[in-house]
């Protein structure tokens, strides 16, 4: 269960990411806008961070980067690490991007077939819990700091409404997720409290209190992430820089000097607040801070409401998914995708993306639809399970019982496509209730009945008189089984 949590974590971190890295680059061309836009757009960070699917759109930005495991799924999930690459016994990891995904695949262990647990398991499992235990020092660091900070301000002195002074600090910041409060040190000077206070109320206004802190708690989550490290900094800097210009707009530009003296005085002093504590007003970025103070200009309403608008366009395109790639219409050959069949021909059953890209090539007999499929990986001898569900039996019977002619073809060219599967067995779900003579019968608490057929390598290599994986070289190769096969009845079966 960690594990799946450790992987969970790990797509929308990746995912994350990548939007990260688009906000950076699209900040350095706002760099003249209101600093308001920049911090609205690590908004789109902070839903990829939480949420784990999204809306599918043609327009995603995302669709850069789309794993291959995406294409043709109706999931709305980025898997860059699928949820069984610790079963896979040739593991990868799809990034999106070809090089880094071949160089990280390089280093992963495949399975050992002698030993009772993949490697890749073991490493996931240890990796889960190396961040389970990140996750909670750096919650445990957050909580401590927030109860030093709020014993330092116990006995602050209630100046008016909710504006307190204490001795027992050198910056100001609000305090309180409920009932904020603001918190500026002792003898500040009669000109420099409008300028702080306002500061303070604007992060109250928009709610900052609440978002830093839960900006805090998806850093926490992601700490392995360096791009979350630096998306976390820079958004405070945002929101910092956005509240003082809010100063500014107010006040009017006469008071940017002495504004900005303000800020260099408390940068002066001691360090008042921990990080990941509530917001702190003077505690870092002084220099680009007072930069950005006395070169901002207020913009023209026609220039800030074009770009809110490209604003809107770039969050939305940050956060939707790429539709599902799907393959284009190939030519098939009897029924048969030989094309994707020989794409991901496969030594392991375990190669779960491989075997699903197989059988998704392979004909589906009439009346039958596809509900997934199991793998056996275990231990010798390795199985392979797909189920259907039985919307009409007319496909796969013959004489009112079910027939494994309809799925013997397709068991040759699996044994021939997938190198170590020793059986392959079909399960039926029969929800007409019109089959009288089943193979193998077993009736459901909800009144349908299941069948099951089983091939096995053996039998069928026995039949076709040699290995059939040589057939599943090339296109030639398979196409030469299929007709081989094509005629050919399971009278065992």
């Amino acid at each position: 269960m960690i594990t799946e949590w450790f992987i969970n974590v790990l797509n929308m971190s990746i995912t994350a990411g990548y939007v990260a890295a688009a906000v950076l680059l699209v900040r350095v061309f706002l760099r003249r806008a209101p600093k308001i836009f920049s911090y609205l757009l690590w908004s789109a960070v902070g839903i990829r961070l939480v949420l784990p699917v999204s809306i599918p759109s043609d327009f995603s930005l995302l669709r850069l980067f789309q794993p291959h495991s995406q294409i043709g799924t109706g999931t709305g999930l980025m898997n860059f690490v699928t949820p069984g690459i610790g079963l896979q016994l040739q593991p990868a990891i799809d990034t999106g991007i070809n090089r880094v995904s071949r160089l990280i695949n390089t280093s992963l262990p495949g399975a050992v077939q002698t030993a009772s647990v993949n490697p890749l398991q073991l490493i996931l499992w240890t990796g889960s819990m190396i961040w389970l235990t990140g996750v909670a020092a750096l919650l445990l660091y957050s909580i401590v700091s927030y109860v030093r900070i709020t014993a330092r301000v116990r006995t602050a002195t209630l100046v008016k409404a909710n504006i307190y002074e204490s001795d027992q600090i050198a910056a100001p910041f609000v305090c309180g997720f409920i009932k904020p409060k603001i918190y500026v040190p002792a003898g500040m000077s009669s000109q420099e409290l409008p300028y702080i206070i306002l500061h303070e109320q604007t992060h109250i206004r928009r709610r900052d209190y609440l978002i830093k802190p839960f900006a805090f708690l998806l850093l926490i989550l992601h700490w392995f992430n360096p791009f979350m490290w630096l998306a976390y900094a820079l958004m405070g800097k945002d929101m910092e820089m956005s509240c003082d210009e809010t100063v500014v707009r107010k006040l009017g530009s006469g008071i940017k000097g002495s504004y900005s003296t303000s800020l260099l005085t408390l940068a002066t002093g001691k360090r008042g607040v921990p990080a990941g504590s509530p917001l702190a007003f003077g505690e870092g970025n002084v220099k680009s801070r007072i930069k950005n103070i006395l070169t901002y200009r207020q913009p023209s309403p026609w220039i800030t409401a074009c770009t809110f608008v490209v604003i809107t366009v770039i969050l939305a395109v940050c956060i939707v998914n790429p539709k599902p790639e799907v393959s284009p219409v190939q030519q098939s050959y009897k029924g048969y995708n030989v094309e994707q069949l020989l794409k991901n021909r496969t030594p392991y059953v375990g190669a779960a993306s491989k075997v699903g890209g197989i059988i998704g090539g392979l004909p589906v007999p009439e009346g039958l639809e596809a509900e997934g499929m199991e793998l056996q990986t275990v231990a010798p001898p390795y199985g392979l399970t797909i189920k259907y569900d039985m919307q009409d039996s007319a496909g796969v019977t013959k004489n009112g019982a079910i027939s494994g002619d309809a799925f013997y073809r397709n068991s040759i060219v699996l044994f021939s496509l997938i190198d170590n599967v020793d059986s392959i067995t079909y399960i039926l779900t029969d929800r007409m209730g019109t089959v009288t003579y089943p193979l193998i019968e077993d009736t459901n608490q909800n009144g349908s009945v299941t069948y099951s057929v089983t091939f096995e390598r053996e039998q069928i290599g026995k039949q076709l008189e040699g290995d059939i994986r040589q057939y599943a070289t090339d296109e030639a190769g398979l196409h030469q089984l299929i007709d081989r096969v094509e005629e050919m009845r399971s009278a065992d079966y």
